[in-house]
């Protein structure tokens, strides 16, 4: 080991080396052959620092050790003692590679204890990073998306449009192919599930089978685009990022009245509004020159958080958690991005200063509300302000009925009549919703720590943080109006990619950014970031039109691959980043659910309308006070709504929806995780939707299929699967089918108590046994893991 110079401190209180210690000389550490491809700062070093050092040396000031920010050049560039920090093309002679290696432990950088010592392979990365010349690139997300021009390919007969150039150029780059196109009953189930939360009918999966066209898939993608169903699937997902809930959240966790505010969404996706205006009018459409009703509606989106009106709460306290609750939600829904650690401090990892923070929560500082509401532990319980409005499907009906009127004129009596009882009754289901009135603006403080009793912070006004697009207002106050219109700017580096990635991952499992909820240092850096910046310029050149790039993906040759995998590709590519096959993942709880209705027969599909209470374990609101209270599911056709409206009870959301890992809706959530676990199974077997759901799939079975046992079998099996069974799995349900015939059969009392299970009426002519044993059939259909597992 080589000698070194006398240990010396500076002001900045940072120990540097004067001489070259042996053990810093260019190649003597480990880390294997030098690769030949340049390093690239933002792909490979920026993750090292971020992981390992930004935590003393990053954004955060207050947390900043020797005042070295290593996020930046400048920092880099500066000289300490006889070093400079980071030395371009001499990596021997940069003071950050000699504290990274230190032989003396406490000199070692990072510090011991909670920090991980770098690994040879990253010290190797840094090393040839600086020989390199150690260049800095800004963080791609906060760059403005550049469309690429489409890479060149071997392979011309396999893209579809440019978005397969890109991927497969990548492939071919790897010494990959694409795996083959999937089936056409497989391609038929996934864009069924993805589009629409519904899987496709047998007649629909042999229709495309007999003419598997370029043609026909774009001619089905067209239909389901155009389905009601499609508004509906993709309102779940908004709904998971907005923290769509039906209660408070807090203390007693009451319910709070935003229904219209669904079914504004839902109406939104049915008529392609375009993703600016859907923006606009939810974080401003009080603002907007003579707002519509459902601008109005659409504003309860700054009304959906937790409130509270707990006894003793604190109204400042209150008003600085719902301030911070927003700042957070807007920064993961359109800004991808983690801005909630600067409620207290700096961002340690990304740009965001608490002033900045502080400076986009008085954006929402005009906003009418209190801390706590205060009144009678109720339910529902007033949070005003709040208006009477028919819901958008309901005011569609008012004008549709309000139409004919007009057309019926004096001559039509008796039609107008009818008319206006049809009109009166609509008139009859207007219901409160909370909405934004706007009121003089509050005074915003940065708050000390987060403190809110420390009312001594700096006052700020309404700004956007001093490294993205400059919003230009013309020397008045900006507004939240200013806000909506300049995340949608064409400039603006996050809002399109980050709802570009959101889609991406709807459709193939994962994001190109594969941490959607973080595009920041601490995220992942996209696996195309030229397709993904492409992508984004498209959605914004064309209008923000959401169908259009959902129509986009689902063509490319890229989403209709197989996703089975060969071993070979599987461990070449494990996570599939190199998207060399499909996806497969668990379905949703909500279509989990939805499936088993339609193909029950029971489902009842209707826009709209008042929650639904499926079916739900007796007791389990037991603990749920102030005030106590029972759940008591709905019955008739309420009973069997599509999911996305289901009551969603934040504190004690419905097993089966926490089963399959819905989330309780308290804070954005940009992606559910996926467990597998023995509750799942369960619920699949027990629950009184799922066990009427497959009573209703064994009396379509035995009602609509004239064949045998074996027929039969096949028949409800492409009901659910929408493809046909092997010989093997037409024994297996054979042989159960027999086994519970004997069971049922000999043992009629525990028929009668499976058929019991939830409101259907007993078919009549039917024998109990039978009907049992069949249904034993669907339940084990309901439950195997193709069923709700999207190929």
């Amino acid at each position: 080991m080589g000698r070194t110079r006398a240990i010396r401190g500076t002001a900045a209180g940072v120990v540097v080396l004067a001489a070259a210690p042996a053990w810093v000389a260019a190649g003597s550490a480990p880390g294997g052959a030098r690769a030949t491809a340049r390093v690239e700062f933002n792909r490979e070093i920026r993750p090292i620092l971020t992981a390992r050092c930004f935590a003393c040396h990053g954004p955060d000031r207050n947390q900043r050790r020797a005042r070295l920010r290593l996020d930046q050049a400048q920092d880099g560039a500066e000289v300490r003692g006889a070093l400079q920090v980071i030395s371009p093309g001499k990596p021997e002679a940069s003071l950050l590679l000699r504290r990274i290696l230190h032989p003396n432990p406490a000199l070692r950088m990072p510090p011991g204890g909670k920090h991980k010592p770098l690994a040879a392979a990253e010290v190797e990365l840094l090393r040839r990073w600086i020989r390199e010349g150690a260049q800095y690139q800004s963080h791609w997300a906060y760059l403005t998306p550049r469309a690429a021009p489409p890479p060149a390919v071997r392979n011309s007969g396999w893209p579809h449009g440019e978005l397969d150039r890109f991927v497969l150029a990548r492939l071919e780059a790897a010494g990959l192919t694409p795996s083959p196109a999937a089936d056409p009953a497989t391609l038929v189930r996934r864009v069924s599930l993805d589009l629409t939360g519904m899987p496709p009918t047998p007649a629909e999966v042999e229709a495309f089978a007999a003419h598997p066209s370029d043609a026909a898939y774009e001619q089905l993608v067209d239909r389901l685009l155009a389905s009601p169903r499609y508004a509906e699937r993709m309102a779940s997902f908004w709904f998971d990022l907005v923290r769509y809930a039906n209660t408070v959240g807090y203390h007693g966790d009451q319910e709070h009245a935003i229904v219209p505010y669904r079914d504004y969404v839902i109406q939104a996706f049915r008529d392609n509004l375009p993703f600016d205006r859907f923006t606009v009018e939810q974080l401003a459409g009080d603002l907007l020159p003579t707002p519509t009703m459902n601008q109005r509606i659409a504003t309860g989106y700054n009304r959906m958080l937790q409130t509270t009106h707990e006894g003793g709460a604190q109204d400042g306290e209150y008003r600085a958690k719902y301030m911070a609750d927003r700042i957070r939600n807007l920064g993961s829904v359109w800004l991808g991005s983690t801005v909630g650690c600067a409620e207290c401090h700096d961002h340690k990892f990304d740009p965001f200063s608490q002033k900045e923070f502080y400076q986009l929560a008085a954006f929402f500082a005009d906003i009418e509300e209190k801390g706590t509401y205060g009144g009678p532990d109720a339910t529902p319980t007033p949070r005003p302000p709040e208006i009477e409005v028919l819901s958008p499907f309901d005011q569609e009906e008012a004008a549709r009925v309000a139409a004919e009127i007009a057309r019926a004129g004096p001559a039509g009596a008796s039609v107008s009549s009818a008319l206006q009882q049809e009109w009166a009754a609509i008139q009859k289901r207007k219901q409160r919703t909370m909405v934004t009135v706007a009121a003089s603006p509050r005074v915003m403080r940065v708050l000390r720590r987060g403190d809110w009793m420390d009312q001594g912070g700096e006052v700020v006004q309404p700004a956007v943080p001093q490294w993205l697009p400059t919003l230009r207002v013309g020397g008045t106050r900006a507004s939240r109006l200013d806000l909506a219109q300049w995340l949608t700017t064409r400039e603006h580096p996050l809002t399109a990619r980050v709802f570009v990635n959101r889609i991406w991952q709807l459709l193939f499992g994962a994001g190109l950014c594969r941490s959607g909820e973080d595009f920041g240092s601490q995220g992942d850096a996209p696996t195309h970031p030229e397709l993904l910046d492409t992508l984004a310029v498209r959605f914004v050149e064309g209008g923000w039109n959401v169908k259009q790039l959902v129509r986009t993906l689902v063509l490319s040759s890229t989403y209709r691959q197989s996703s089975a995998a060969s071993p070979a590709l599987q461990k070449r590519d494990p996570e599939n980043r190199l998207l060399a096959r499909q996806a497969r993942f668990r379905l949703p709880a909500e279509m989990v659910r939805d499936q088993a209705l339609l193909a029950s027969g029971l489902l009842v599909e209707r826009l709209g309308g008042p929650p639904a209470r499926p079916y739900q374990p007796e007791g389990y609101y037991a603990l749920l006070n102030f005030p106590k209270r029972t759940y008591v599911a709905d019955r008739g056709e309420q009973q069997f709504r599509r999911a996305v409206y289901m009551h969603w009870q934040r504190q004690y959301l419905h097993p089966m929806l926490r089963a399959f890992d819905a989330p309780t809706r308290e804070e954005c959530t940009a992606q559910r995780p996926s467990t597998s676990t023995p509750l799942a199974a369960l619920t699949l077997l027990n629950d009184p939707t799922f066990v009427e759901a497959a009573r209703g799939l064994a009396l379509r079975t035995l009602q609509e299929c004239a064949g045998g046992d074996l027929e039969r079998i096949r028949w409800a099996w492409r009901t659910v699967l929408g493809r046909e069974p092997a010989e093997a799995e037409t024994g297996s349900l054979a042989r159960l089918l027999g086994r519970s015939r004997a069971r049922y059969g000999a043992n009629p009392q525990d028929a009668a108590a499976l058929l019991r299970v939830g409101q259907m009426p007993g078919p009549e002519g039917m024998a109990g046994p039978e009907l049992a044993a069949w249904t034993t059939v669907a339940r084990a259909l309901f439950n195997l893991s193709e069923t709700i597992t999207r190929n």
